[in-house]
């Protein structure tokens, strides 16, 4: 590996197996193992570029398509085995340079705080996660005993450093050195919920050999999601209401991808205010609203390239999902990347094995038709799923390292879901609630558009007097998630 991070083979941990890739005779050669179905791939670059010779210069940055076998029923009601084509981009774990100058953002928000929503999380929501986990899967002792470890070291113990051999465990040695032998109430916010659900993952044997090697341990929990009464239903309700026209078809999925973002299962204070965002219902919790701004300006892209980096499994990313089928099927959209987790992490956020649970509960509900218009998009390349290993990790995105700020450059629009998200533009950090939007993401690059329920105590681009008025009316308005935000800043 080079200073720049840019490695040219490593292991790769994809949610249903692992994959090893390395150079031979010019092509990317792939082996995967998905769940008991060991299947080897010859994959070659992607066609934005050049086929190489040879193994790639360690400055070129290159993505590629590699092939891998999802579990039939994962893939469709017909039981058949087909291969989905997954952007994954060759950079290895490192500390990008910043791309904004030192100073220029305000303080962090910390678990030390005392009374604040952080200092809430450390204390009781990430300990009691920590304990339905444990609840919810028969793990064997061993496991056992390090998840109880875990607990033990969250509540009474001090911080401990990552001890399994991985790809990964540098990076978090270097970006926790200040925060070990500290009390996890003594770090910053988005560190340590980041740190804690990398430690679950040692804990459980996630990255290891053995029979719990790429176990999710939350799977249980968004099970609950894809029964036929949860989002399946919501979706279908969706989409039997949608409007006839254009316009008002785009505004209505908007507002459902956003508030989909209400049914967060590692937070699920807001899901009973529903999810599917009939804007009279709505209208007094949209406290910043550019559809129409966005709506304008995709009209004017003449079909744009899109990207939209995924929040949560179940309801919010089938509301996403009937959201990218409409605007490719519309024309507003030519291609559409769709950006996952390579791991699980905040309980509920999505990576591609949910991508394939989402297809069958479409298919099992009301919604089978767009579940194969989403396969015809996937098959075709219209819609791509990526993962890139920067989404699991405590940095910022103006701490992206170079090849995913090219990636996302490249785009005409970066859909940015979820408050998770929302926390990451910001630094996690204490803005005062006036600052433009604009003024804040100055540094992003891309034209990028916010969709985020409220839940955590930081917001930029209220007008002055509005955050005092929403705390004397509600003083839990930025963690209850029933409050939300449609931010764009659409320039370069």
């Amino acid at each position: 590996m080079n200073g720049a991070g840019e490695t040219i083979a490593q292991d790769l941990y994809l949610p249903y197996g692992d994959v090893r890739y390395q150079w031979r005779s010019g092509d990317l050669e792939a082996t995967a193992s998905v769940g008991h179905i060991p299947t080897t791939r010859i994959c070659s670059p992607s066609r934005r570029t050049p086929r190489p010779s040879s193994a790639p210069h360690p400055q070129s940055r290159m993505r590629f398509a590699v092939s891998t076998v999802i579990e039939n029923a994962g893939y469709n009601a017909q039981n058949r085995t087909a291969s989905w084509p997954v952007s994954l981009i060759m950079t290895d774990f490192h500390i990008p340079a910043s791309l904004l100058p030192p100073g220029f953002w305000p303080e962090p928000i910390l678990t030390s705080e005392p009374d604040s929503f952080a200092h809430n999380t450390l204390k009781i929501r990430i300990p009691n996660i920590l304990l339905d986990t444990m609840r919810q899967n028969k793990f064997p002792p061993e496991i056992s005993g390090r998840l109880e470890a875990l607990y033990t070291e969250l509540t009474t113990g001090v911080v401990a450093e990552l001890a399994e051999d991985t790809p990964d465990r540098e990076f978090w040695r270097a970006v926790s050195t200040p925060f070990i032998g500290r009390s996890w109430l003594d770090a910053p916010w988005f560190w340590a919920e980041t740190y804690f659900y990398r430690r679950i993952l040692q804990a459980t044997g996630y990255f290891q050999p053995g029979p719990w090697r790429g176990f999710d341990p939350f799977a249980a929990t968004k099970r609950k999601e894809w029964t036929a009464d949860a989002a399946p239903r919501v979706v279908g309700e969706l989409l039997a209401t949608l409007p006839s026209e254009r316009e008002s078809i785009f505004w209505r999925l908007l507002h459902a991808s956003l508030w989909g973002n209400r049914t967060d299962l590692s937070l699920p204070v807001a899901a009973h205010l529903g999810a599917t965002g009939h804007a009279d219902a709505e209208r007094e919790n949209l406290l910043v609203d550019d559809t129409a701004k966005v709506w304008e300006y995709l009209e004017r892209s003449g079909g744009a390239d899109i990207v939209l980096i995924a929040d949560n499994a179940g309801t919010e990313l089938l509301m996403d999902l009937a959201l990218l089928d409409w605007l490719l099927a519309s024309g507003l959209a030519n291609h559409v990347h769709l950006h996952l987790k390579p791991q699980p992490f905040f309980v509920s956020d999505a990576m591609i094995k949910d991508i394939a649970d989402a297809l069958t509960a479409l298919d099992r509900g009301d919604s089978p038709a767009l579940a194969a218009r989403l396969r015809h998009h996937i098959d075709s390349g219209a819609l791509r799923l990526v993962e890139h290993w920067f989404y699991t990790t405590c940095l910022f995105y103006f701490q992206m390292p170079a090849d995913l700020v090219d990636g996302l450059a490249a785009a005409d629009l970066v859909i940015v879901k979820g408050d998770a998200n929302y926390r990451r533009l910001l630094g996690d950090a204490h803005w005062p609630p006036t600052t433009p939007f604009a003024q804040a993401l100055a540094y992003f690059p891309a034209p990028l558009l916010s969709l985020r329920t409220l839940k955590a105590e930081l917001i930029v681009g209220l007008e002055p007097g509005r955050a005092e008025r929403l705390r004397a009316e509600d003083a839990d308005w930025l963690v209850n998630g029933r409050r939300g935000v449609i931010q764009s800043r659409l320039s370069r």
